[in-house]
């Protein structure tokens, strides 16, 4: 079975309109958002700051907190407000993919508390949050190591795809579809890989080479709005 045809027109390993701006909640330490086509996440970053209660603190290094949330208009059929098992889990994962990039030894005794939320949803939003959030680090001046970007690869049919959007994810014909959402920092390290499906092994190779291909041109639009907030604070 091939999956012959992407919904929205764009060849397999197109990624969707990018956008990224730095600084949309002024009353953070740092923040930013970040686009793929109609799916839109806001990062804010508070801190770091002293951790509480204090029998958490750790003398060595801080700690990095990720709150994760839908907003209830995100979706078309309106969201239940509030904490869910799937937004806790996406909270969870954000967390193990910035936290091997920022320098928490510099930050003892302290938490850094990263607010994520999709504003809209079309698929990957777990991608454009984390996205949103290690640039929303940066901003902040938290010590990073480097950047980390990421994107979701799907397997439909005998397609590999590049930025997976919902009508892809509920895809029924065939084979049906995986999700794979990875994250690399900038020199090539893998930060998250998560499979919902399956794939064969020997293609795993393939998903990841398209994925990092990917989060380089990710890293390019990620970087652009870093230096122009840059030069304007200047």
């Amino acid at each position: 079975m091939s999956y012959k045809k992407r919904p929205d027109g764009r060849g397999f390993e197109d990624i969707r309109e990018m956008e990224a701006k730095i600084g949309v909640v002024k009353n953070a330490d740092g923040s930013a958002m970040f686009r793929f086509g109609d799916t839109i996440a806001i990062a804010a970053v508070y801190g770091p700051k002293p951790l509480h209660p204090q029998h958490l603190q750790n003398p060595k290094k801080g700690i990095l907190r990720v709150n994760y949330d839908m907003l209830s208009f995100s979706v078309s059929e309106r969201k239940r407000p509030g904490p869910s098992r799937r937004s806790q889990e996406i909270s969870k994962v954000t967390e193990w993919a910035l936290s091997s990039v920022v320098n928490l030894e510099d930050y003892p005794n302290t938490v850094v508390d990263v607010h994520i939320s999709i504003l809209q949803a079309n698929a990957s939003t777990r991608c454009a949050g984390i996205n949103a959030a290690s640039m929303a680090l940066a901003h902040a001046g938290v010590s990073m190591k480097e950047l980390v970007s990421s994107v979701s690869i799907g397997k439909i049919d005998d397609k590999i795809v590049v930025d997976v959007i919902k009508e892809e994810e509920d895809y029924e014909g065939g084979e049906g579809a995986t999700d794979i959402p990875l994250a690399f920092t900038r020199s090539g390290e893998i930060t998250l890989f998560q499979l919902d499906g399956n794939i064969k092994p020997e293609d795993l190779k393939e998903v990841v080479k398209k994925a990092k291909e990917a989060c380089k041109k990710i890293y390019e639009v990620q970087k652009k709005a870093l230096k122009a907030v840059g030069k304007e604070e200047e």
